[in-house]
């Protein structure tokens, strides 16, 4: 039995970064917390008003080969977030551990926006952050293609990301989820996860 050394004392500041395997990137009132109801047995608060989400909300995805993905909704992002404008910082951290990024626009434009430019300022407030996260893996979610618009918008989508995975959906309708889940199970099987 030896003696220890006297110890240490201090203040510490401990931050949280939530782990996910994908995290769900968008606009406020783009569909993510939705989508994440429908996937998951995750119950996050779903409005029609921006901000809905003020925290990050982990669901788990669960195949039939009892295979696992968590998907991470993260509160929405606003142009500036890499400067933390709309707390943008406190919703960013939480998207440097996720191995793929799941961009959800409203395809139909129905809040206004242009779903190519909102990708594009996503994209950029991301890199703008963190320059990795640029390099990370990511496919696009096209939701509310129940919505007038969202064909027209999904083809001008497509001819501006080429190959780039787009899966279009309508979360609220309940659409086009189960390609969603088949997207990200065949992601996660060719990335050996």
């Amino acid at each position: 039995f030896t003696k220890g050394e006297p110890g240490e004392e201090g203040d510490f500041l401990l931050e949280l970064q939530t782990i996910a395997d994908a995290g769900l990137v968008g606009y406020p009132n783009a569909g993510k917390s939705t989508l994440l109801s429908k996937v998951s047995a995750a119950r996050p608060k779903v409005a029609s008003y921006p901000f809905t989400t003020l925290n990050p909300m982990v669901g788990v995805l669960e195949f039939e080969n009892y295979q696992r993905i968590t998907l991470a909704d993260i509160p929405g992002l606003i142009e500036g977030a890499h400067r933390n404008v709309g707390l943008g910082h406190d919703f960013l951290r939480h998207i440097v551990r996720c191995k793929l990024l799941l961009f959800v626009v409203d395809i139909a434009g129905s809040e206004g926006r242009n779903p190519i430019e909102d990708i594009q300022t996503l994209r950029r407030e991301l890199d703008l952050y963190d320059p990795l996260l640029s390099q990370r893996p990511w496919m696009i979610v096209a939701n509310k293609m129940d919505l007038p618009e969202a064909g027209d918008n999904l083809h001008a989508l497509r001819l501006r990301f080429g190959v780039r995975v787009i899966v279009p959906i309508s979360a609220e309708k309940n659409q086009g989820v189960g390609e969603f889940k088949d997207a990200l199970r065949v992601f996660f099987k060719s990335a050996g996860s």
